[in-house]
């Protein structure tokens, strides 16, 4: 993909001219580790992993001076030690916690039209969301008309309500909705909205869940009425006990959904004759590092309960009752592979 052209009246591009070709997720993790440092105390283990990042790729360093010369505005993070003057001159006195930290670096890194952009279209809005969860937590929140919401893995959430309606924007992975009536006068109606759609609540309990090509809704208790963004004349109204995937132009054919869906909530994964392969997709969601598993081993049937808590319990797990055994790889970027291979696999370094 061709690097975006930054416009030439930009005085942060042109402080940064060979920054135009970070790639975005380096980009994201730069930022991780802006925010990390401006903690009130940083371990002298995080001050080194953070040498360590930067030292690992050229574009990890370039990443860093990008957010360094921004208008000078973030020099003071040069320095770990300086984090409370960085913090300081980023976030206005009543807003000193990280969500306010990063809505504040967020202004500075558009200013002057430029724009880095995440992973996904919706990176930046998921980044300054109202609620947002990191890899593995679970949250629960409960709305002012008393409407619970639990985040799942790696979710993130904006909450927009007004006097004519509730909604609540998904702008990354899962929540688990159960509405309460409003309060209101009128009531207003209550609304989930994503990037390929809407979902309206008809008295209920349901499960959304934010796709990179469209959003899952299992319903559990009362009815959803789901409408395509660019087609909803074709809406749906899902029922109880049924689930239906839309993008911004179709909706899928209804399928029964299993409670199994909604375990998350609960801290488990509940497996039935579920492909290997598939879930260490799902099991993957909720570890920091990357699963995969052996092609020979895709087709092989997993069943049970399985805690999210505890990934490494699980893999260990695994590999006691399918004779199966971890395999880890690092990467040259830092990070590792862990893999389930077959007992004879040849050791891979």
């Amino acid at each position: 993909m061709k690097p975006p052209s930054y416009p030439a009246q930009s005085t942060w591009y042109q402080a940064t001219s060979d920054a135009a070709s970070i790639p975005p997720h380096i980009a994201e993790q730069a930022l991780e580790w802006l925010v990390e440092l401006q903690d009130a105390e940083v371990s002298p283990e995080v001050v080194a992993a953070w040498r360590q990042w930067r030292a690992a790729h050229p574009d990890h360093e370039r990443a860093w001076r990008r957010i360094e010369s921004v208008q000078g505005r973030l020099q003071p993070l040069a320095t770990p030690a300086t984090a409370g003057i960085a913090r300081a001159a980023l976030m206005p006195t009543a807003s000193r916690t990280r969500r306010h930290a990063l809505k504040a670096v967020a202004v500075l890194l558009v200013a002057g039209g430029v724009t880095w952009r995440a992973r996904e279209p919706s990176g930046w809005r998921a980044w300054t969301a109202d609620y947002r969860t990191g890899v593995g937590e679970r949250r629960k929140v409960v709305l002012s008309d008393g409407t619970t919401l639990m985040l799942n893995t790696a979710s993130a959430v904006d909450i927009l309500f007004d006097a004519t309606e509730r909604r609540v924007r998904l702008l990354a992975g899962e929540i688990l909705i159960t509405t309460a009536p409003d309060r209101e006068p009128v009531p207003r109606p209550f609304l989930v909205e994503t990037a390929f759609g809407t979902a309206r609540a008809l008295g209920t309990q349901y499960v959304m869940r934010h796709h990179a090509h469209g959003t899952g809704v299992a319903v559990y208790t009362g009815a959803v009425e789901i409408r395509p963004r660019d087609n909803p004349a074709r809406k749906l109204v899902l029922q109880s006990g049924y689930s239906a995937s839309y993008t911004a132009q179709t909706i899928t054919v209804p399928e029964v959904a299993s409670r199994a869906g909604m375990a998350w909530a609960e801290g488990f994964i509940v497996a039935r004759s579920m492909r290997l392969g598939d879930f260490i997709a799902e099991l993957g969601r909720y570890s920091r590092k990357t699963l995969s598993c052996d092609p020979a081993l895709r087709d092989v049937l997993v069943s049970g309960s399985f805690p999210v808590d505890d990934v490494g319990k699980v893999l260990d797990t695994l590999g006691t009752t399918l004779n199966v055994r971890q395999q880890t790889v690092s990467r040259f970027w830092g990070g590792d592979e862990i893999r389930l291979v077959p007992p004879g696999a040849p050791t891979t370094r």
